[in-house]
């Protein structure tokens, strides 16, 4: 799967789960940048993330994400396998 693609449907992802279809993922977004991302968000889009792309993220690399470039860069890796 390419960037590209990884990127549509994260982008879906956030905005269907922060109800806001003006949400632009770029690598460098954190939860800084998206209305509503707080703890409890975040656990939620780990697991939707992980149902959509049919793969888990080991908690070190959950941890460790510092942004969306970051979190795709998981998901290309891991859906290469």
């Amino acid at each position: 799967m390419d960037m590209k693609m990884i990127y549509a449907r994260l982008t879906k992802i956030f905005r269907d789960l922060f109800d806001n279809d003006s949400i632009v993922l770029t690598p460098e977004t954190t939860a800084k940048d998206v209305e509503g991302w707080d703890s409890l968000a975040h656990i939620t889009l780990i697991v939707t993330i992980e149902r959509t792309f049919k793969m888990k993220f080991k908690m070190k690399e959950v941890s460790s994400m510092k942004n969306v470039g970051q979190m795709a860069e998981i998901i290309a890796t891991r859906t290469k396998l």
